[in-house]
């Protein structure tokens, strides 16, 4: 059976909603924002940095303020897997994270790929009849919205595109050529780098402990656990998982979700695969020359049993080694247990609070897809106080009581 296309061409994804991005246009008028005004971003994982080298490069003073270091936290242990097809529960979520695939293509163009960017598609398949069905429902559905898709065999599969998978030679595999994997960590360490370069801040090592009003409730200042006290204007919430305690410095309820991942890391002498994909009962990505990442729902649900982690590694590469035969001789390398930064209802909270005047939040699940599309859209909406309507769904006003 050869690859089925089931797509239009790719320039359709520029049309379903998705406005390409200018540097030099996209923010030519700055007005609620004086350059003179500082802004204080609060986690500098994907999400905190885009939108702080979003605003630094077109003028704005930033300080990044992270109680670890850059890109450490939630991103460093995301399966990283940039992609659209996984987004289908609302079209307007969808079309965003088309809006994040191809915003990234652009981030690439404009600061150079090495070492974070990997287009190398991503391969999905199931030994499930009933997951199989719907594997392939939502292919058709993609296709229909203009999403690049392939379907072959699993032989065809190995023989184009990963020999060292084992897998029957039948069963149906979906290919999306156009979805990728990110080095979280070297993105994140690119984009501070020349923010800084540009001119921003930062308090790596430190924890926000307040966040000062004046009489108009407008944001005034940060207080960090070193002592120090930041005069501040503009303050935006990208703290991932502790987000809801960010918000709550300012009366703000922001309902989360509690829903902990475990991601291994295992070395290899040379790493057998070449993308992204989800195999029955697990997830595999490369990870530079010498590892490869491993993630599994199925093994999500055991870290609530008390599960040690290192069981659930243990557990992660045995259902590897059964879909890559060659990662038997892999040794695990690092495993973490890390809280997923989601929303109550599971879509982004982005954009400004009213009440609040100067708070704006960037808390998303997808964080690793969305980073550069919100880190675009958030900074815009700051500098020029227009609000984008691909953030109209996803505005937090929604959770204010």
């Amino acid at each position: 059976m050869p690859f089925i296309v089931l797509t239009v061409p790719h320039a359709c994804m520029l049309e379903a909603g998705v406005r390409p991005w200018s540097g030099k246009g996209a923010f030519v008028r700055i007005g609620s924002v004086k350059r003179s005004e500082r802004v204080a971003v609060i986690g500098v994982g994907i999400l905190g940095a885009s939108v702080g080298w979003n605003l630094s490069r077109h003028g704005a003073k930033v300080v990044f303020i992270d109680a670890g270091q850059p890109g450490e936290g939630v991103t460093n242990w995301s399966f990283s897997w940039v992609n659209a097809s996984n987004k289908t529960a609302r079209k307007s979520y969808f079309d965003l994270n088309v809006a994040g695939m191809t915003a990234y293509r652009e981030l690439a163009g404009t600061i150079g790929p090495n070492s974070w960017w990997y287009p190398s598609g991503h391969l999905r398949w199931t030994d499930d009849p009933a997951a199989e069905a719907k594997l392939l429902e939502t292919a058709g559905l993609l296709a229909g919205w203009g999403y690049r898709v392939e379907v072959c065999t699993g032989a065809e599969a190995r023989r184009r595109l990963e020999p060292a998978l084992t897998m029957p030679g039948e069963v149906p595999v979906v290919f999306y050529p156009d979805e990728a994997w990110v080095h979280g960590r070297h993105l994140v360490g690119r984009l501070v780098g020349q923010a800084v370069a540009s001119g921003a801040e930062h308090r790596f090592g430190t924890a926000v402990c307040d966040i000062g009003t004046g009489a108009d409730g407008s944001i005034r200042t940060v207080a960090l656990s070193d002592g120090s006290c930041l005069d501040v204007d503009i303050v935006v919430n990208a703290a991932g998982p502790s987000a809801s305690h960010v918000a709550g410095l300012i009366a703000r309820h922001l309902p989360m979700r509690r829903e902990p991942g475990v991601v291994t890391r295992i070395g290899c002498a040379q790493v057998p695969v070449h993308r992204v994909m989800h195999a029955p009962h697990i997830e595999i990505r490369p990870d530079g020359d010498a590892s490869v990442v491993l993630h599994s729902r199925e093994i999500d649900a055991l870290i609530d049993t008390g599960e040690d982690p290192a069981e659930l590694a243990r557990l992660l590469h045995e259902s590897a080694r059964h879909v890559v035969p060659e990662l038997g001789n892999s040794r695990i390398l690092q495993t973490r247990v890390a809280d997923r930064p989601i929303p109550a209802d599971g879509f982004p909270s982005v954009g400004a609070v009213p009440s609040v005047p100067g708070y704006y939040e960037a808390v998303s699940h997808s964080g690793i897809t969305l980073g550069p599309v919100i880190g675009r859209l958030l900074a815009s909406e700051i500098l020029s106080g227009k609000r984008d309507e691909r953030l109209a769904d996803f505005r937090p006003e929604r959770f204010t009581p």
